[in-house]
């Protein structure tokens, strides 16, 4: 039998390194298909002897597209292992911030990278399923999307002074203040970013009225559902407890982000470099859960701004209120959580703190060890760190949102590749809904496994005899 290799390159629309392994019944059926994330950095060891306080820089580097997210969890876990809790106005400061990191990473990957699944159809050309595509399809929905990102980085980069790796958080606070002119400047981009979200919220629910059987049958199971809440289990993006519901919506437990040790284990499989993370009381499998768009909505009992708040509603009755489990709703969540972020960017706004210039706690009771928690725009980020009595770090731990979903990734590949592959003539449409399963997770695999380099998928098809028939990309 002969092999044919073809590879996709460059990557459709996901951050970082990833393999589909398809093995295939005599039958051209799908036996297995395996999502590989095959590549290796091991950021948490060359961590090791730097200095607590040069983490907020150091970890950014770890991704470009939520550089934001490991500035201000790394900040967190420096509060905690110094003793010094940040004024309020600090962490108003940083929440806004954070914010900026949600819409411009929630806006980018709906439009940009999902978009074109949705607007121009899984079956499209791949020449022009992208953005360049969507420029061509409708450029005004392209303008409105790309000023929408623009928005979230330009609050990024007033406070932080550049819009990727900011410096801005320290431990015990911001080491900038608000001006009046920066606040009423990020003010002014309001009411266009709400347009265009709300566009987007439309099209999402177009969409899926007019492909409810793919929506019912692409990737639908159910797991557990994992993220930060309000004391009112209202949503949560920057500082709570975590709450961990089970697939049928009842609790399993709350706690504190710190004694995140307690309740979850890591399981390891020889085909990934990306770990399992799991609940210990249920073991692995059982005990898998999904965090990001899809988990905190399944966990949030409702959301603390008027627009958000009607939205996340028409999400709840998508299941009769339980968890909503289809993987593709995940975009619906997203959308709902950038308009809860920009909403919240008012909040924030016209809180009389937001200008203090209180922002630096210098004084703190030194600990050794802490631990900073954050919702990432892709899920739960917890850094973890143990230092010695000079500041250098002796141990470093960082659990980050696309592992939490490394599992429910998987299986969303195994299950699409099952309900769309049909061989041996594997259909370029085929392939795409492969990738899209995993795309839906919006993953970010570089900061999963702290990867660097280039970043192709590769699908290979494996035959009953376990030999490779051939590896598949786009023509």
């Amino acid at each position: 039998m002969s092999t044919q290799k073809i590879t996709i390159e460059p990557v459709t629309r996901i951050e970082g390194h990833a393999k589909v392994t398809v093995h295939m019944n005599e039958d051209g059926s799908v036996e297995h298909a395996y999502m590989h994330v095959n590549e290796f950095r091991g950021f948490e060891k060359f961590c090791e002897g730097r200095l607590y306080f040069e983490m907020p820089q150091i970890t950014p580097r770890i991704c470009g597209i939520c550089p934001v997210s490991h500035h201000l969890a790394a900040a967190k876990a420096g509060d905690a292992l110094t003793g010094k809790t940040p004024p309020r106005p600090a962490n108003l400061l940083r929440e806004l911030m954070h914010m900026g990191q949600i819409i411009q990473s929630h806006g980018m990957h709906f439009f940009e990278l999902a978009g074109p699944d949705l607007l121009l159809g899984f079956d499209a050309n791949p020449e022009i399923r992208n953005v360049v595509g969507l420029i061509g399809a409708n450029p005004g929905l392209t303008v409105k999307a790309v000023m929408l990102r623009k928005f979230g980085q330009e609050i990024i980069r007033t406070l932080g002074g550049r819009r990727i790796h900011p410096t801005f958080a320290v431990p015990g606070g911001v080491n900038k203040v608000l001006t009046v002119a920066e606040r009423d400047s990020i003010l002014t981009g309001m009411d266009a970013s709400i347009e265009a979200l709300q566009i987007g919220l439309q099209i999402m629910k177009d969409w899926a009225a007019a492909n409810m059987e793919d929506i019912n049958k692409f990737a639908v199971f159910p797991t557990g559902y994992f993220g930060m809440v309000t004391p009112q289990n209202g949503l949560e993006l920057y500082d709570g407890d975590i709450r961990l519901i089970d697939s049928a919506g009842a609790d399993l437990e709350r706690f504190p982000g710190k004694d995140y040790l307690e309740h979850i284990a890591e399981h390891v499989e020889p085909w990934s470099y990306l770990k399992f993370p799991y609940y210990k009381k249920m073991g692995f499998p059982a005990g898998v859960y999904r965090v990001g768009p899809l988990g905190r909505l399944n966990i949030a009992d409702r959301i603390d701004t008027p627009l958000a708040n009607e939205e996340l509603k028409l999400f709840k009755s998508l299941s009769g209120g339980r968890p909503v489990e289809n993987t593709l709703y995940y975009h619906y969540a997203r959308l709902i959580e950038a308009l809860f972020a920009t909403e919240r960017v008012r909040v924030l706004c016209e809180d009389k703190d937001i200008l203090s210039n209180d922002i630096l706690t210098t004084r703190g009771d030194y600990t050794g060890h802490g631990v900073g928690v954050i919702e990432a725009p892709r899920g739960t980020l917890i850094h973890d760190y143990h230092a010695d009595e000079n500041g250098k770090l002796l141990k470093v731990n960082l659990i980050v949102s696309t592992g939490h979903n490394n599992w429910a990734m998987s299986n969303s590949v195994d299950s699409v590749a099952k309900t769309y592959v049909h061989g041996p003539d594997v259909t370029q449409g085929m392939l795409n809904r492969v990738e899209a399963a995993i795309r839906a997770y919006d993953p970010c695999l570089s900061c999963s496994t702290h990867a660097i380099g280039q970043m192709p998928i590769q699908m290979d098809l494996i035959g009953p005899d376990g030999k490779l028939v051939r590896t598949i990309t786009r023509d």
